[in-house]
């Protein structure tokens, strides 16, 4: 997964606990975690990863979670962000705070889902970094419930890489 933001933001580490196919199970996973309401899967996925996290020497020295954040609209009609038990057992297994409001989502976006590639980029300054300064100078690791193209990971690398002295590693729940 490292190898995908070759070039577009410096990363750390990246990982993805399992790879997504159409018509396989990881899909139907995720699609009962994001639309049928079966939020627990988050947690339970995060609990999995961080379990192996915390024997990973490579991310002993995150500093942080953070979460990538649904538009106030979506979360309201949701009723959950489906990455946010992920990003809370990811930081307890890992001893790290979860900074649950350093990101926001500006603007409401239609789902990436049936966007072809190049339409999945042209979502700029949707994300914007609130609260810099508590997450300045730490290593922050960046989670997602799957990652395509990495444009939603991008943007929001981006608007943390805007804290001084911030470095970046990713989690996700699955990679396309």
């Amino acid at each position: 997964m490292k190898e995908l933001f070759y070039g577009r933001v410096p990363i750390e580490h990246a990982t993805a606990l399992l790879r997504f196919s159409k018509k396989g199970i990881t899909q139907e996973l995720l699609h009962n975690l994001k639309y049928r309401g079966q939020k627990e899967i988050s947690a339970f996925l995060g609990d999995w990863l961080g379990a192996e996290l915390a024997q990973d020497s490579s991310y002993r020295g995150i500093e942080g979670v953070v979460a990538v954040p649904l538009h106030k609209k979506k979360l309201k009609i949701r009723g959950y962000n489906q990455v946010d038990g992920f990003a809370k057992a990811l930081s307890e297994a890992l001893e790290v705070p979860y900074f649950d409001t350093v990101l926001v989502k500006l603007g409401k976006t239609s789902s990436q889902v049936f966007k072809q590639r190049g339409k999945r980029f042209e979502s700029e300054g949707v994300f914007t970094l609130q609260h810099p300064e508590l997450i300045a100078h730490k290593h922050l690791l960046l989670v997602d419930d799957i990652v395509t193209t990495g444009a939603t990971i991008e943007k929001c690398a981006q608007q943390l890489l805007n804290a001084p002295g911030v470095k970046l590693s990713l989690a996700t729940m699955a990679i396309a």
